[in-house]
């Protein structure tokens, strides 16, 4: 992928991973198309815009997903991939075809105390952390 593509994006978005929106060493942020190469094919002109940055891990959840996708699988329309978490984390309305909505929280530096926080408390009520933020999640909701 063109340098040019990735410095762009950088200069529009900061240095940071699309999905996890977490700030990442320039050197770790690989180039992905938002519509997977399989789907969408070769353009004549390469749009920063057909492209996203992700760190490595982001890319190979992201690849693995999408490979295991009925519209990769079947059809490949790319209008369903760009409706995709995989596309625009932001705005999506599947993951990979499936009825799900995903968002992924990331803690790091000094950040991870609470994590660890939220960890010993998701423990004492017996909850798996996923679990507990959304419960957690569901009664700042309702309180309002």
């Amino acid at each position: 992928m063109s340098k040019q593509i990735k410095d762009k994006l950088i200069e529009r978005y900061g240095c940071r991973c699309f999905i996890y929106l977490e700030e990442v060493d320039y050197r770790d942020l690989q180039i992905d198309h938002r519509v997977p190469y399989e789907v969408a094919g070769d353009k004549a002109e390469l749009n920063p815009d057909d492209f996203m940055l992700l760190c490595g891990s982001a890319n190979r959840a992201k690849s693995w997903s999408c490979e295991h996708c009925e519209n990769w699988q079947g059809d490949k329309e790319p209008e369903l991939c760009l409706s995709c978490y995989w596309a625009y984390p932001e705005r999506h309305t599947h993951v990979a075809m499936r009825q799900i909505r995903r968002l992924d929280l990331m803690w790091q530096g000094e950040t991870i105390a609470e994590y660890e926080n939220l960890k010993n408390d998701a423990e004492r009520a017996g909850q798996s952390i996923p679990d507990f933020v959304k419960d957690v999640l569901a009664r700042m909701i309702k309180t309002g």
